[in-house]
């Protein structure tokens, strides 16, 4: 198993520290680091940063990677053009990761002006387009969302980009195992994994793939701190915009994307009883209080540094890329550092 970083934009770390923190990263032995990608800075072009940081410590620098870019932000042709010049530039030393997104969303579909559409359709026709565009093919394809009519990328030679699918629920799951070279998952359990793992393995089974040549990674959230409370809160609050969602969700919302899946975890009641909070004008800090230490121990590990790296371990059975996604129990760099330390693979 591979054991990568994953800092996000939530850190507030300037690009100085990004480059200070690629370089502790590569010293400290971590194979990757990660990021996600939202609406503010242009996460390709931080993956070159870290990964021009990381060649000063590394031979050739460490694998950089995007866990994941929501697809509603680019055209399958943009994904081809940033990842595939991302790799070519770091050698081959860059991963792309692909998602959803809120795409499942009617109100964020209208907030970028998109149709009414299946996500499943979506993910497959980006899938079935990115993956023969990065490797020098050209592309004819029709599907519900995406059509490209002799399309190729004009990079010789096609540069080495692996393309993995952001997925949580069977079907995407299945999808990714038909289509991609790995899947991203989130917020999981050892449990999780396993099943993540079976559904992944019979999507390559139907497209009549290896399910060896479809690669499981996952954000594992740690938190650390001499203050247990302090990194309680703090990973509560990274936990709850995922679980909870910023809003109580729909019957029919319930059924989609995160919430579904801590649902499926078993975690049904609990989420029910913060919404309760919730709708009865709870505080941000009283339903991050309220979270029971079953469910945040379930999918992570906050607490003293000394019990971190075993806690990391147990919960990343199972996967090929393990990422230590940082959740500072306080800002500035050091609560950032504190993490990495505790974690670090040598």
């Amino acid at each position: 198993m591979q054991i990568g970083v994953g800092l996000d934009a939530t850190l507030n770390l300037t690009w100085d520290d990004q480059a200070t923190l690629a370089r502790e990263a590569a010293e400290q032995g971590y194979t990757s680091i990660w990021t996600p990608e939202s609406t503010g800075h242009d996460s390709y072009q931080l993956c070159l940063r870290r990964w021009q940081a990381s060649c000063d410590v590394v031979d050739g620098g460490v694998t950089t990677g995007i866990s994941v870019s929501p697809v509603m932000y680019r055209t399958p042709m943009a994904f081809a053009m940033t990842g595939g010049t991302v790799s070519d530039i770091s050698g081959g030393k860059f991963i792309m990761g692909i998602g959803s997104g809120a795409s499942y969303r009617p109100r964020a579909r209208q907030g970028l002006g998109l149709p009414n559409l299946s996500t499943l359709a979506l993910m497959r026709d980006y899938l079935s387009t990115i993956r023969p565009l990065v490797a020098g093919e050209r592309v004819d394809y029709e599907g519900d969302v995406i059509t490209l009519r002799g399309a190729s990328l004009a990079i010789n030679p096609p540069p080495k980009t692996p393309v993995y699918l952001g997925a949580l629920g069977p079907r995407m799951l299945e999808l990714a195992g038909e289509l991609a070279d790995g899947a991203c998952l989130n917020w999981c359990s050892p449990e999780q994994i396993d099943w993540s793992r079976e559904r992944v393995n019979a999507g390559a089974a139907k497209a009549g793939r290896d399910p060896s040549e479809v690669k499981l990674a996952e954000y594992i959230r740690v938190c650390v701190d001499d203050d247990e409370d302090v990194a309680r809160r703090a990973f509560a609050k990274a936990t709850m915009n995922y679980a909870l969602g910023a809003s109580v969700p729909t019957e029919r919302e319930r059924q989609l994307g995160y919430r579904a899946h801590f649902e499926r975890m078993g975690f049904t009641d609990e989420l029910a009883g913060l919404d309760d909070m919730r709708r009865n004008g709870a505080s941000t800090d009283e339903v991050a209080d309220a979270f029971s230490p079953e469910l945040l121990r379930t999918v992570g590990y906050y607490g003293n540094a000394s019990g971190a790296a075993a806690e990391f371990q147990r919960l990343a059975e199972g996967l090929d890329i393990a990422m230590v996604r940082v959740v500072a129990a306080r800002p500035g760099i050091d609560s950032v550092r504190s993490v990495m330390e505790a974690c670090r693979p040598s």
